[in-house]
């Protein structure tokens, strides 16, 4: 069995693997990483040899750092990497490059048919009928989308919205409320098969989906990083939220996973805190005490227009994994339209957490 991970920030490891009686056999790590004294990579192997084969990621890593020889240095490369790669191998994980990936880049469309084009597209690579794909979002009017759990009242100072001509819409995936105007703001989404993140605990898949997007930004002269558990900071800030949710396949078979990414390319701070209720908990547990300290945008990081900002981060994209330009078919949107009609718009959904 083979698997591979690309450790956040740093290098891709490779695990060739047996699983025989229960336990590893003839494990072999590898990749691009460094790694100090040499026989610092036996000690590893040695470590994971006949490790019982239910072993979690944490536990593997255990089992490595126990038997790493004094002294050892690790570069681009962690015990934790080492033991996700197992896991990954083990449960026949898919790469990135297994893939022909799609992107969609359309006009700009209501809020509500955005939530309704992620659920369909992902229910639609779910069933195998799309290839995994980037949907680069152009809004159509300014609004708040709030996760599937939280409050309605809670989150959204209804008073202010209306002044402000903002539309409330709920989301499928968790997460907190995300501010956005039309030329202010960059969101994509990936659908993409479960196979993808096989190995990976919740939190992991985060910034496993999401390491392309790190280096585009680092292309760009940002260096960016994930803080758990979605989040994309800076030294200057916040400057992305991201969210996931989990679609099952066709008579529960394996599904696939939506993951969508909302970033600050600029923000008017006044208005947004005047149209959420952004509690004294949630700055405080991002080290800040101003709702406007916590976003730092993308057009006074980068000096870029937003459309060059998408440019390089689609084009970051296709050099690593390809990228063939798509469209959202006839049909995904005559039921996505339904869907935004029946249930994104409505009242019962939008408040089904009052």
């Amino acid at each position: 069995m083979h698997g591979e991970y690309k450790v956040p920030g740093g290098k891709l490891v490779v695990v060739d693997v047996e699983a025989a009686d229960g336990v590893l056999r003839h494990v072999r790590v590898a990749g691009d990483f460094f790694l100090e004294p040499d026989e610092a990579l036996d000690a590893v192997n040695r470590a994971l040899e006949g490790a019982p084969a239910d072993t979690d990621a944490a536990g593997l890593a255990a089992r490595i750092e126990a038997a790493l020889p004094a002294g050892t240095v690790m570069y681009g490369l962690t015990s934790e990497g080492v033991g996700i790669a197992v896991r990954r191998a083990l449960a026949h994980a898919t790469d990135w490059t297994d893939y022909d990936w799609q992107l969609i880049h359309e006009g700009p469309q209501p809020p509500a048919l955005h939530m309704a084009l992620d659920e369909v597209l992902t229910a639609e690579v779910a069933a195998g009928r799309r290839p995994p794909t980037l949907r680069v979002w152009e809004w159509g009017a300014p609004a708040v989308i709030i996760g599937s759990f939280q409050s309605l009242r809670n989150e959204v100072d209804p008073q202010g919205a209306a002044r402000h001509g903002v539309e409330v819409v709920r989301r499928i995936s968790g997460g907190g409320a995300m501010f956005v105007e039309p030329g202010d703001t960059i969101t994509y989404s990936l659908s993409v098969p479960e196979s993808l993140v096989q190995g990976l605990s919740f939190q992991d898949s985060y910034a496993y989906l999401d390491d392309w997007v790190l280096g585009a930004l680092g292309d760009m002269g940002i260096r960016a990083w994930y803080q758990p558990l979605n989040d994309i900071a800076t030294d200057q800030g916040k400057i992305a939220g991201a969210a996931q949710k989990r679609i099952v396949g066709p008579g529960g078979g394996p599904g696939a996973v939506l993951h969508h990414v909302t970033m600050a390319y600029d923000i008017d701070a006044d208005k947004m805190t005047e149209v959420l209720r952004i509690g004294r908990e949630k700055l405080s547990d991002k080290g800040t005490r101003s709702a406007k300290k916590r976003v730092d945008p993308l057009r006074r990081q980068t000096g870029l227009p937003r459309a060059a900002v998408i440019d390089r981060m689609i084009e970051s994209f296709r050099a690593r994994y390809g990228l063939a330009p798509g469209r959202t078919t006839d049909e995904e949107l005559a039921r996505a339209q339904e869907l935004a009609r029946t249930k994104f718009t409505s009242a019962e959904w939008t408040a089904r957490v009052p």
